[in-house]
């Protein structure tokens, strides 16, 4: 973090101080009010999906959130007023020290490196053990030490789920019916009258906002589906399995990353370029789809088996932070 040159640096250590700390972003937001601050989930979701530098006090409310003390905070906040001045860290910009030498590499050496992906694995090393700096006294040294030998970094590079560009921490997106890609997966009511809440539907993409979706992973290719809306705030899809909206899919605030009806695995299905996907349900397996194979909109997206037929291929769109 003290040796971040960008404001896109900056950015990657907050998000490796975030993994770090091993919390969601409503767990992050639970523990900034109960200090006292203002951290809406939503708002971190935004600020660590842009390249531009963050404000002063969500850096402080989201150091402090993460476990550091005030002194570490006070760092990160040096740290971000110097890149806001456009003034540069101290010192030579240098490469990590690898165990057993006492040699450390210059830029000149990192760019003259003939493998590119060592390269680009060195400056990934950077940003996280930049992130250690002030992550290491509140969260210990051993956890560090593990972010420092993951195999994904917090960059865009990272791939959680197989034909998606997903950030680690998430991504914004749009959920097309690929049948009918002008119409968005979007808030909508149950037709039938048999179910009063908002579920999930097809409509207009010009009617989809808000609620914002976000597309979070929580394992290899399983990711939860997040709604932020600026009344109602995060609402994470859920399959529902009984009762009068039985196969329904309903948006709830009681998000948790190890409940199987809010999981949802991603299958690219047809050639790569074509970005065409399933959408599977992790706590049966089996696929959503559009109810009765309707295109029309307002038609509610359901869970049933998988048939092949195309109402349950859907197009997934990533998109810049709102």
């Amino acid at each position: 973090m003290e040796r971040a040159h960008t404001a896109e640096e900056f950015i990657a250590a907050l998000r490796a101080l975030r993994i770090c700390s091993g919390l969601s972003y409503r767990q992050l937001e639970g523990r900034a009010a109960a200090r006292g601050d203002t951290l809406a989930s939503s708002t971190i979701a935004t600020a660590l999906g842009r390249a531009t530098l963050p404000r002063e006090p969500f850096v402080a409310a989201f150091t402090r959130a993460c476990g550091l003390g005030e002194t570490e905070v006070q760092r990160w906040l040096d740290a971000r007023l110097r890149l806001a001045l456009g003034q540069q860290p101290p010192g030579p910009r240098t490469e990590p020290v690898s165990p057993g030498t006492d040699e450390q590499a210059t830029p000149d050496t990192a760019e003259a490196d003939p493998e590119p992906q060592s390269g680009h694995r060195n400056r990934q090393m950077r940003l996280i053990a930049a992130a250690a700096i002030g992550a290491g006294a509140a969260l210990g040294i051993q956890l560090l030490l593990s972010a420092l030998s993951a195999p994904h970094s917090t960059t865009t590079a990272t791939h959680p789920v197989r034909g998606l560009s997903i950030l680690a921490v998430g991504s914004w997106a749009q959920i097309h019916p690929a049948r009918t890609p002008r119409l968005c997966v979007t808030e909508g009511r149950d037709r039938t009258h048999h179910y009063a809440t908002a579920i999930a539907a097809q409509d207009s993409c010009a009617q989809a906002a808000p609620p914002h979706t976000y597309v979070e992973p929580v394992g290899e290719n399983l990711v939860q589906i997040q709604w932020h809306h600026p009344k109602y705030g995060i609402g994470c899809l859920t399959l529902l399995r009984d009762g009068p909206g039985r196969d329904l899919i309903e948006p709830r605030d009681d998000c948790a990353e190890d409940n199987p009806a809010q999981q949802f695995r991603i299958e690219p299905i047809g050639p790569p370029a074509s970005a065409h996907f399933l959408l599977r349900p992790a706590a049966t397996g089996q696929c959503l789809s559009v109810r009765d194979q309707d295109t029309a909109e307002g038609a509610e997206i359901v869970e049933g088996r998988c048939s092949g037929a195309r109402d349950q291929e859907f197009l997934i769109t990533l998109i810049p932070p709102a």
